[in-house]
């Protein structure tokens, strides 16, 4: 296999037929794009699925019921992105996964599209949410195994398949709510299901071409505990469907269920990592110095996440989408942040790129993130409580790069720090740390959306905005002593 490996590196080394890159990476590219258009389409639609009435084609759930579901789903994709990589690193390796995901998506926007009622959208979200997060744990690795150590060609292949990731997000929402506003949310969802199905068939005729490190179990479960693992997860499907069936979890409390859930789990991934006797004093230091980045991270995704919640019931009901007499599908505005991360991305790594060593270390990077999302929300002030749908869609595009402008600051650094803290023994783990942050931001951000209400929006945004720029401004007053529990790391 290792002959197999080395091959399939040198060869990668020569071929740079996709813009200077492998010809491998265009399938992980078109998979990863079609992914996202589905994923971000159907999104953009969703929670106006679910509360609108039955006349207007939805399923009339109540809107704060709705904005909780859309917040548990965003914050199981993330849960699932653990369960991904754990299957791809004992069980069937990265690339198989991936495949594997794509598939179980495409499956899940297709039951959205074609099963009625209430038992289309649970059956639909739960095989989402499960794909989704098994092709994003995956996805990155994937890309990895086309580059030999020192391959300079690395970050330009990442910068690329981060571009097919944003061109899917521009792309989906516009196509999904296009035919949703002229034939029906079902065409919509369909219109999901045929790109994730576009991206499974190319990715079908590619995956050959990739690299066989990809298809390696780096940690292989020994056959003697397979049996026990299929037993737990049984059991964890059935004490779930009996729950349910016994109305412990609810739709009007699932949002609930999944932060205690998270927040359960994040405790217990901290303690066991600091715990442990198998890492030094220096990387236990580090452990200790992620936990206010943890906490700062959660508060800057349970604002940022609310572009799936909030802003659709601020574009159904607050926004001005009127455009020379024609009017824009409330889905389009979440087509606007993908712009702007793909022109500002680039600007962003270019200045960090310049100032090098004289850049900010996380801790900075992660309260100005912080303290410019609070901005975000306190900018919806100067419209709160005024007539309906007479916000100005140029003041939202200004709020929402005000939001690429937060993100750009935290998110890109905030993968990059979990694995620069990460003791060696558990790198894994902290990258699942890293998640469960993003896990609990979103799940909150569906939760927090439940308290919405367009005639009383001033104590919302204020309240909200002030409390992510004073957790900003905490971790800012604190960024000396975490840069000493860092211990050198930046």
């Amino acid at each position: 296999m290792a002959d197999q490996t080395d091959t399939a590196v040198e060869a990668g080394d020569t071929d740079r037929r996709f813009f200077g890159q492998p010809w491998a990476l265009a399938h992980i590219f078109g998979v990863e794009m079609w992914e996202r258009f589905s994923f971000y389409g159907m999104q953009a639609i969703l929670l106006i699925y679910m509360y609108y009435t039955v006349t207007e084609g939805g399923l009339g759930i109540d809107r704060a019921v709705a904005t909780g579901i859309v917040g548990a789903y965003g914050g199981t994709v993330y849960l699932c992105t653990i369960l991904g990589a754990w299957v791809a690193d004992r069980l069937l390796g990265s690339e198989r996964v991936l495949f594997y995901s794509a598939i179980v998506i495409m499956c899940g926007h297709i039951a959205l599209a074609l099963l009625p009622a209430v038992w289309g959208l649970g059956v639909g979200l739960v095989l989402v949410a499960v794909g989704s997060g098994g092709l994003k744990a995956n996805a990155t690795s994937v890309v990895g195994t086309l580059y030999a150590p020192g391959d300079a060609r690395r970050n330009g292949g990442f910068s690329l398949f981060y571009l097919g990731i944003n061109l899917g997000a521009f792309l989906g929402p516009i196509v999904t709510g296009a035919l949703q506003t002229s034939l029906g949310f079902h065409w919509g969802f369909g219109a999901a299901a045929v790109g994730m199905a576009l991206g499974l068939v190319q990715y079908s005729f590619g995956r050959r071409q990739l690299p066989e490190s990809a298809r390696v179990v780096p940690n292989p479960l020994p056959a003697s505990r397979r049996g026990l693992m299929i037993a737990v997860a049984a059991a964890g499907i059935v004490v779930i469907a009996a729950l349910v069936l016994l109305g412990i979890i609810r739709p009007d409390n699932l949002a609930d269920v999944v932060i205690i859930v998270v927040v359960a789990a994040s405790i217990a991934y901290f303690a066991v990592i600091a715990s442990s006797k198998r890492i030094t004093a220096t990387e236990r230091s580090r452990v200790f110095a992620f936990i206010p980045l943890f906490i700062v991270n959660v508060g800057f995704w349970s604002l940022y996440q609310q572009q799936f919640t909030l802003l659709t019931i601020y574009s159904d009901e607050r926004l001005n989408r009127n455009i020379l007499g024609w009017e824009m599908p409330i889905s389009w505005v979440n087509s606007i942040n993908p712009i702007f991360v793909i022109v500002l991305s680039g600007v962003f790594a270019a200045i960090w790129t310049r100032l090098g060593a004289r850049q900010p270390g996380a801790p900075v990077k992660f309260s100005v993130g912080a303290i410019v999302m609070g901005v975000a929300f306190l900018l919806f002030l100067p419209w709160a409580n005024g007539p309906a749908n007479a916000t100005p869609l140029l003041a939202i595009t200004g709020i929402l790069f005000v939001f690429t402008i937060a993100e750009l600051f935290i998110s890109p650094p905030g993968l990059a720090v979990s694995t620069a803290l990460a003791p060696e023994r558990f790198h894994t783990q902290m990258v699942a740390l890293y998640f469960l942050s993003v896990a609990l931001g979103t799940a909150l951000a569906g939760w927090l959306a439940g308290f919405y209400d367009p005639k009383n929006e001033v104590p919302y945004f204020s309240i909200l905005g002030f409390i992510a720029i004073g957790l900003g401004v905490a971790l800012l007053l604190m960024s000396k002593p975490v840069l000493v529990l860092m211990k050198g790391v930046r």
